[in-house]
């Protein structure tokens, strides 16, 4: 990956599929988020088909799925394939890997061979949706190990289209995805790098609080359209969290190409874009100007 060449670096991307059938997420709560997203039905792109898009644009992609095996009872996409799809696309894609905290010390164990002998590059956890607070003690052992190799976890925060206009919302329940419960984790693990991902609706004032107060916290922009940005959220991250403010799209959910005509057009500081766009996720995940994703760190 010659991270120079990268006209952009998109932190939060999905994979929704295993390529062979398979799912991220059970049928009823896929369904329902393609329509609270206004997804067109036509299946989620393979690995393959994620990383020929990104590289048209000369831009990367970080890529995950969720592991929320515990909470949905659905089993995940294996990590492994994630790892091989971006092993493959390795000029453009990045890959993260995500364990369900309830797996305790097997979830420890996995973490550690992940990053030592696939060469992950990040973790992804979905609170709501894994049905934990970010903060339980029982999710601290996980940490470790990511504290230990330096790579970075990205938490979803706030609402999530995810079992939305579902009876009882599909069971999903919002209260675990206020970001205020990650500012316990920056204090426990100040060597932590956490990006705090999406407008963190209706907690969008204590997710700029929390990234402004801990040095290693970050926050991704994806999951809403930049025209909808609250307005305190433009403003900080056009002066205190220049910084420390992502590029995200959530895609496949929604594209990079909507997302930036509407970035486009957002009142952001000429020499601040660039820093949106990509040189602050650089520094996020830990990249150089020549760093190659899906191998041996």
């Amino acid at each position: 990956m010659d991270v120079a060449a990268l006209t952009a670096i998109d932190v939060h991307t999905h994979a929704e599929t295993d390529g062979c059938g398979h799912f991220s997420l059970p049928e009823k709560l896929r369904a329902g988020a393609d329509k609270y997203f206004g997804v067109d039905g036509g299946g989620p792109p393979t690995m393959d088909q994620l990383a020929a898009y990104y590289r048209e644009r000369q831009m990367a992609a970080v890529v995950f799925t969720v592991d929320a095996e515990a909470a949905l009872g659905h089993t995940r996409i294996a990590n492994e394939a994630v790892v091989e799809g971006a092993r493959r696309n390795a000029d453009v894609l990045i890959p993260f890997a995500s364990i369900d905290p309830a797996k305790g010390k097997a979830g420890v164990t996995e973490a550690r061979r992940l990053i030592e002998e696939l060469g992950v590059r990040g973790f992804k956890f979905h609170p709501s949706v894994q049905a934990f607070y970010p903060n339980d003690r029982s999710a601290y052992p996980l940490y470790e190990v990511l504290e230990e190799y330096g790579v970075p976890a990205l938490f979803h925060s706030g609402q999530t289209g995810i079992g939305s206009g579902l009876s009882g919302g599909g069971g999903i329940r919002l209260k675990y995805s206020n970001p205020l419960h990650l500012d316990d984790v920056a204090v426990d693990f100040p060597d932590l790098t956490i990006v705090i991902a999406h407008p963190s609706f209706p907690w969008q004032d204590e997710a700029l609080a929390v990234a402004s107060h801990k040095p290693k916290v970050y926050i991704d922009l994806s999951g809403w359209s930049p025209k909808y940005f609250p307005p305190q959220l433009v403003r900080y991250a056009n002066s205190l969290l220049k910084h420390k403010v992502l590029f995200g799209s959530d895609f496949p959910l929604i594209s990079p190409d909507r997302w930036l005509a509407d970035f486009e057009k957002l009142e952001i500081k000429d020499d601040v874009r660039p820093l949106i766009l990509k040189d602050n996720a650089v520094s996020a995940l830990g990249l150089t100007t020549s760093d190659v994703g899906g191998g041996t760190p």
